[in-house]
């Protein structure tokens, strides 16, 4: 018992310092950084560049790694980034920190090297001695990981509780104003507690490089797992999330004793338990409270007040609304579902002119692009954050593979079937959460797509030992080339019927409920109703272009469908627009053409240049929250009406007559 508690320890200070760099990013910037775990690996991968690649000794490597890098990565992305996010909106920020976590890791990799490793060493030198405590093994590595929490515990809470820095950061998490009038700075304060993080990002990933390997996905799951410690302390308690987090790994330890080795159900049960914490912190927070709120206590009304002026790159600039009408008049004419259309046909002539490979890469891309008008479907009508999207989209492939592969269902049912299946699941989500802050929409669904892919996509009668179960396509759309067009009639068919709803009275009342959940109840709006709706329309989309997924790659896997590269599928499509079904396709055929190219025309170190470009197109989102697609075509809209008032000005006579009830800025618009 005693060595199991021993090993549990070891990973639950890993949970522990993560929760505690997760906590006190939240506390004093108001942003929980999903990219805390990608801060973790760029650190350890440099702190395994120096000292194993480079010989360094372990004090030398781990000063230059987690004293000086790890606080300059934080106090840089405060300086470049995060300082202009603290009254940004919860899906900005999420978006933008997932941004980070797509585009740092491949930003190391470039840097120190991209070989897979599968050992790396920690803060113990090689060899790793083991000490003997009441009979039970202790190795260096533990020891260390121990120490570590303890100085983070007691000289942390020492810090923030008895000294005047410790009271100037307090003091700004509750109004950096009122601080700045105090005579204080806060970016100076927020510069030193993201400097902060930077190194307990740092010092996570350097301590759990010899427990999990060296890799960024584990990291990532890392701090998804240590979401679970930060949910149980209302994203600000520090002490309790240390506690939790060190109890999470005592417990998962101890059920590995427990449960018998060899059992399947082991494998799958032990990753899953800190999002089962996660997932049972959350329910009880909602019940308990009706509620959450995840705003309290993130700046003061004098701090909303002045944001306008002070935190904000774009202060003073004018931005479009999500959710406006198009254009009104001549302008809408040329600029309404034109360029729509437009590209719609581009990409319907690309398989004409495309050959080999290429040809299957637009097929894939729209079936990409079919799963990503779910997020248009979640996010941008309905206005909920959620990060399980893609594991709606495995159920979808699962389900096609088993109805057509195995019981050999016609493709085409197995296909609406599959979206089927997905919908009640989409609409339990959907009531589960709908109450709930867009923050915590996040963690609810972030937890419930990483306990499917361990729960279900894991188990053996979906994996078929790694090769999955084979599907059929469709005697119609044997080829790559008949397949593009079979998808796009579907893609074609679902865009249709989103346009429809965005134009229906059920969109409009969307439209309400997005721009205010309390204005739109009292009209007498349903807001639990309409995001109901939303949700199940979500995940049947979402089940769909995951069979049709299945059906290009004429197998259905579920690794193909992890919940880490949704959040790379989230960053592409931010980055084109997320309430656009012709930025779905186009993000869709980004996230398969571009890559390509890349690899195809570019030396192989430049493999990883997409993810960053990704990345940071997810990251622009901070300054232009409708995309890429939606900001060219305002700057079109605006240079056909200059060019109208232009050649109106030109005309002699007395100029048209503008009704007074007429929005001037929308007709531009």
């Amino acid at each position: 018992m005693l060595q199991y508690i021993i090993v549990g320890l070891a990973l639950g200070g890993v949970y522990a310092i993560s929760a505690a760099g997760l906590v006190v990013t939240y506390k004093s910037a108001g942003v929980l950084n999903f990219g805390f775990g990608a801060m973790a690996y760029f650190v350890a991968r440099l702190y395994y560049f120096l000292n194993s690649q480079h010989g360094w000794n372990v004090p030398a490597a781990a000063v230059a790694s987690i004293l000086v890098a790890g606080p300059l990565l934080g106090a840089f992305l405060y300086l470049a980034l995060f300082r202009f996010l603290r009254l940004s909106s919860a899906l900005v920020k999420i978006v933008v920190t997932l941004g980070l976590s797509v585009m740092v890791p491949p930003i190391a990799d470039l840097a120190f090297g991209n070989q897979v490793i599968f050992q790396a060493p920690g803060l113990a030198p090689i060899p790793v001695r083991t000490f003997r405590f009441l009979g039970a093994p202790v190795s260096m590595d533990q020891i260390i990981v121990y120490g570590c929490v303890i100085v983070i515990v007691a000289g942390g809470g020492s810090l923030l509780r008895f000294t005047e820095a410790g009271l100037r950061v307090r003091a700004m998490v509750d109004s950096p104003a009122m601080t700045s009038l105090s005579g204080s700075s806060p970016t100076a304060i927020s510069l030193g507690v993201w400097a902060a993080s930077g190194l307990l990002a740092g010092l996570a990933g350097v301590l759990t490089a010899p427990i999990l390997g060296l890799d960024a996905g584990n990291l990532t799951l890392l701090m998804a797992a240590a979401f679970a410690a930060v949910v149980a302390a209302k994203l600000r308690n520090l002490p309790v999330a240390v506690l939790v987090g060190l109890i999470m790994g005592i417990i998962g330890s101890l059920v590995t004793k427990y449960l018998p080795p060899s059992s399947s159900w082991t494998v799958v049960v032990v990753p899953s338990i800190p999002f089962a914490v996660t997932a049972v912190f959350l329910i009880y927070q909602a019940i308990r409270r009706g509620g959450t709120d995840e705003e309290a206590g993130v700046g003061g009304a004098l701090d909303r007040a002045i944001a306008v002026q002070t935190d904000r790159p774009t202060a003073g600039v004018a931005r479009p609304a999500l959710g406006r009408g198009r254009p009104a008049g001549p302008v809408a004419s040329l600029t309404g579902y034109g360029p729509s259309l437009l590209g719609f046909v581009i990409v319907a002539i690309l398989p004409l002119v495309l050959h080999g490979f290429w040809v299957g890469l637009v097929g894939l891309g729209v079936a990409y692009g079919i799963t990503f008008l779910a997020y248009n479907l979640v996010i941008g009508e309905g206005g909920m954050v959620w990060l399980c999207v893609i594991s709606f989209a495995g159920i979808g492939a699962i389900t096609a593979g088993q109805l057509s592969g195995v019981h050999g269902w016609p493709v085409l049912a197995s296909i609406v079937v599959a979206g089927l299946i997905a919908l009640p699941m989409g609409l339990i989500v959907g009531a589960l959460t709908i109450r709930l802050g867009n923050l915590y929409v996040a963690l609810v669904t972030l937890t419930a797509g990483l306990l499917i892919e361990n729960l279900v996509f894991t188990r053996n009668i979906y994996l078929q030992s790694s090769l999955g179960v084979a599907v059929l396509r469709p005697s119609f759309a044997g080829s790559d080339r008949a397949f593009s067009y079979f998808a796009l009639i579907v893609f074609a068919v679902i865009g249709l019927f989103i346009v429809n709803l965005r134009r229906s009275t059920t969109g409009l009342a969307l439209t309400a409920v997005r721009s205010s959940e309390s204005g739109a109840q009292t009209t007498g709006v349903s807001v639990f109703q309409m995001k109901l709706i939303v949700s199940g329309l979500g995940a049947f989309v979402a089940g769909v272009g995951g069979a049709m997924f299945a059906v290009e790659q004429q197998v259905a896997l579920p690794t193909d469908f992890a919940t880490i590269a949704g959040v790379t599928w989230l960053a592409v499509l931010v980055t084109q627009g997320i309430r656009s079904n012709i930025a779905a396709l186009v993000a869709g055929l980004s996230l398969t053409i571009v890559p390509a190219l890349f690899q195809t025309y570019l030396p192989t170190d430049y493999g990883q240049v997409p993810a960053i470009l990704f990345g940071l197109g997810a990251i622009a989102v901070a300054r232009n929250p409708d995309g890429v697609l939606a900001m060219q075509a305002r700057q079109f809209r605006g240079m056909l009406a200059r060019r109208g008032a232009a050649r109106a000005a030109a005309v002699p006579g007395p100029p048209p007559a503008v009704p007074a009830d007429t929005d001037t800025t929308e007709v531009v618009r």
